[in-house]
């Protein structure tokens, strides 16, 4: 499938009325990643609830960009952060934002937190770093993969490619439950990206949980 403008067919999730993904905020995300000259490449899938593998991450805009796409795709983007953003009285803006609360103190613990928040939601996408870092490393973090085994739901792969300044939807990934035989295979969709600090996007396959 050869990369598309934001304004063209490709397949949006189904539409939940809701302001965050409404008619006019699709069109403003699909200004916006045109005036950054991003394309969008791939379909949308039907299923409601996923954890996202956000890569390459080497940039705070990276989640910015990701934003206006899943915007245009009419999702409500999720993504992880620390309790305290939300124990105050913006609380329920910043959840509205899209933060998914997390006790830090029990870090251990963090892979349970979501699998009770994917528990409790009718549709969830949740994305997640697999670096952990925008600094450059080479292994990638395994909670990415434990969250969605322990939860029940599948990966959705997603590159953010800065070299061809596309944002491309790749399909379901399924965990197995073994981690070393299928981290490779997630990691061959990232081959030829590239992020937007090139020398900080590994694309070794030594990774650890």
């Amino acid at each position: 499938m050869t990369a598309v403008s934001p304004l063209s067919r490709t397949r949006p999730a189904p539409s939940d009325n809701s302001f965050a993904v409404s008619w006019v905020w699709r069109q403003v995300c699909a200004l916006i990643l045109w005036a950054g000259r991003w394309k969008l490449k791939g379909d949308w899938p039907l299923a409601e609830k996923v954890v996202l593998v956000a890569a390459p991450h080497t940039s705070n805009w990276d989640g910015f960009w990701m934003l206006m796409a899943a915007g245009y795709y009419r999702v409500k983007l999720r993504w992880m952060g620390k309790k305290s953003l939300v124990d105050h009285p913006l609380g329920g803006f910043i959840r509205w934002l899209g933060c998914v609360p997390v006790d830090r103190d029990a870090a251990g613990e963090f892979v349970e937190q979501m699998a009770e928040a994917f528990d409790a939601a009718d549709k969830l996408v949740l994305a997640v770093a697999p670096e952990g870092t925008r600094a450059g490393t080479l292994v990638w973090k395994s909670g990415f993969y434990r969250i969605a085994l322990r939860a029940k739901v599948p990966l959705l792969i997603t590159v953010l490619d800065y070299g061809s300044r596309t944002i491309a939807v790749r399909g379901l990934f399924q965990p197995t439950g073994d981690y070393d035989a299928d981290l490779p295979a997630i990691r061959a969709y990232y081959a030829d990206a590239e992020g937007r600090h090139r020398l900080k996007f590994s694309k070794a396959e030594d990774s650890k949980p």
